[in-house]
């Protein structure tokens, strides 16, 4: 990989662990592996590290829908929970491994990863905008008192829903071998309209805010 390719640019980093890893069984290893597949584009840019820790490299748009994208995967493994911490800045070295590079962004998500056990929440941002922090965190907050409770079969909703953004609830049904109506129950439940109006106005807050 060239060192210098993408430096300067702004970039996304997300720092996660698996809650209560040693207590539970392995079968959240295949699925946080299949999701970080998914929300870097297939570039390989993700890292697991001390066995239940991991890092992925994102768009900063796609922040919101990634994480929510690797609850879903984690969560259809109940008991297993993740909590993510996102970094948006530069990047000022670039490694074949993730967890080598260096820069702003890798900062940030580990500012925010290390905060998530005090504020005892399970996701946060941190920008070098603390206005835009501030609102999103909020939001986050909000957000989390639905997706923590996310069973298994809403989460496996939210899952297929995310990766099939453009098709009819009659469509997941089909995928999911559910009928229509406990696939529309599940993302009711999951509260899958608001996470996606909560995605929209993070996009265009990001959008209108000037980071550094």
């Amino acid at each position: 990989m060239n060192n210098k390719q993408d430096i300067g640019i702004m970039i996304c980093i997300i720092t996660g662990d698996i809650v209560g890893s040693r207590k539970i069984k392995d079968t959240w290893l295949s699925s946080l592996k299949a999701a970080l597949k998914i929300v870097s584009l297939k570039n390989s840019k993700w890292e697991i590290y001390r066995g239940d820790s991991f890092q992925v490299e994102v768009r900063p748009e796609d922040a919101i829908k990634a994480t929510a994208y690797i609850k879903a995967c984690i969560r259809t493994n109940k008991p297993a929970d993740v909590r993510m911490g996102i970094g948006i800045g530069s990047i000022k070295s670039k490694n074949k491994r993730l967890t080598e590079a260096s820069g702003d962004a890798f900062i940030y998500s580990g500012f925010a990863f290390d905060g998530l056990k005090q504020a005892k929440v399970n996701l946060a941002i941190k920008t070098s905008s603390a206005d835009f922090d501030e609102e999103i965190n909020v939001l986050f907050k909000l957000s989390l008192i639905a997706m923590d409770s996310w069973g298994i079969v809403a989460a496996e909703m939210v899952k297929y829903a995310l990766e099939n953004e453009n098709i009819l609830q009659s469509e997941l049904a089909a995928i999911s071998g559910r009928t229509q109506s406990s696939v529309s129950e599940a993302l009711k439940r999951a509260h899958y309209t608001e996470i996606l109006e909560m995605d929209k106005l993070y996009r265009k807050k990001l959008n209108q805010t000037e980071l550094k």
